[in-house]
């Protein structure tokens, strides 16, 4: 009965699987990975680096086809330096839609190369019309609707994570 004690007590102090011990053990490991308050995916920063300069965003990774799916669906709101990044692994022909998406989206394709290959802008709401890349797809960026063109992202930029 005590063995069955303890290896309850062990169990229930060690970190969850996938959590790694080391990740505890260095100080300010919390700022190591922030997590989104509403979707709960980690958030990592991006840069995008244009002619004009380098423009760092917060995003969100959906990393599972189940958070890949989800995406931005549902969500009324989206900071101008915040968006989602859909990594593709392996790289393929990207296409998105706007099911159950209120919110217009800037989607940028990014290919092998980490450059952007094309940008759909201001997607419109709710459309069920597929999106594309126009080539090989390595990651794709959602960004505020018109994003994009504020900063003047645009194909060829490169972008860092």
């Amino acid at each position: 009965m005590m063995s069955v004690f303890v290896l309850a007590l062990a169990a229930a102090c060690s970190p969850p699987a996938g959590a790694g011990g080391a990740a505890t053990a260095t100080p300010g490991a919390e700022a190591a990975e922030r997590r989104h308050p509403v979707s709960g995916l980690e958030v990592v920063d991006l840069a995008v680096v244009t002619g004009e300069g380098r423009h760092v965003f917060a995003v969100e990774v959906a990393r599972t086809a189940q958070e890949q799916a989800r995406g931005l669906m549902f969500r009324t709101e989206l900071g101008p330096n915040e968006g989602m990044l859909f990594p593709r692994n392996p790289p393929d022909i990207a296409s998105f839609w706007m099911k159950n998406t209120p919110l217009p989206l800037d989607i940028i394709f990014i290919g092998e190369d980490g450059r952007i290959i094309n940008i759909a802008a201001r997607t419109v709401p709710y459309s069920l019309d597929p999106v594309g890349a126009a080539g090989l797809t390595s990651a794709v960026l959602e960004l505020r609707g018109g994003r994009a063109a504020e900063l003047g992202i645009e194909p060829g930029d490169r972008v860092e994570w």
